[in-house]
C-alpha cells in the first residue's frame, strides 16, 4: 500500500502549514512507515493511505516518487 506522509524538516518546530513537505512511501501499515522514517528525525504530521482514486491524482504531479521500505 502507498502512503503519504506529511511532515515538516525541523522536529522540535511547531508546525507551519507552509512549511509541510510531503513524501510517498510504500508499505503494509503505518506502523511501518513510522518505524523505516524514525530515523530521518522528520516531524511527521500525518500519514495517510491512498486509496486507488486518489492514489492516480497524486501519480499525475511531477513530484510524485515512491520509496519502499
Amino acid at each position: 500500500m502507498i502512503f503519504k506522509v506529511l511532515y515538516q524538516e525541523i522536529p522540535n518546530e511547531v508546525p507551519v502549514r507552509e512549511r509541510t513537505k510531503s513524501l510517498y512511501y510504500e508499505a503494509t501499515n503505518e506502523r511501518q512507515v513510522r518505524t523505516q522514517l524514525a530515523d530521518r528525525k522528520l516531524n511527521i504530521e500525518f500519514i495517510q493511505p491512498l486509496n486507488d482514486a486518489h492514489l492516480q491524482y497524486e501519480q499525475e504531479s511531477e513530484d510524485f516518487v515512491v520509496e519502499n521500505a
